[in-house]
């Protein structure tokens, strides 16, 4: 996400809210539009519907990325993938970012909580 305000739909269940929140104050302070799906507590929700308003936001060209957390991404990826024009990929590095977006035209970003540090979180979407 580099050098351009972007419209950024994201999203978390409550096993990612925590990363959640630190990925939005990078984009907020690099500019970027973000709309935030939710959850905004750490009581228990079900992922498909997070990942399903994510997804319908990009689909539909409300946002031009998505970013979706979870404790491991690949739940929210599966769940993204289901609807038609997502391209969602669990990434765990920069080199998955810049991969995915140079071959696969990703556009939504799934992560994965347990597996990262925020700061690690944050320079994967600003490779994505």
């Amino acid at each position: 996400m580099k050098n351009a305000t972007l419209r950024i739909a994201i999203g978390a269940d409550h096993g990612g809210i925590e990363v959640k929140s630190a990925i939005i104050e990078a984009l907020d302070t690099a500019g970027n539009q973000v709309v935030d799906y939710g959850t905004t507590s750490k009581d228990s929700v079900d992922y498909p519907d997070y990942a399903n308003a994510v997804a319908q936001s990009v689909a539909s060209g409300k946002a031009d990325f998505g970013v979706l957390i979870c404790k491991s991404g690949i739940g929210m990826s599966i769940a993204a993938n289901r609807v038609r024009g997502v391209r969602a990929a669990r990434l765990c590095s920069v080199e998955d970012a810049t991969i995915t977006r140079e071959h696969n035209d990703s556009n939504v970003a799934c992560l994965g909580a347990r597996e990262m540090s925020t700061e690690d979180a944050v320079s994967i979407l600003e490779a994505f």
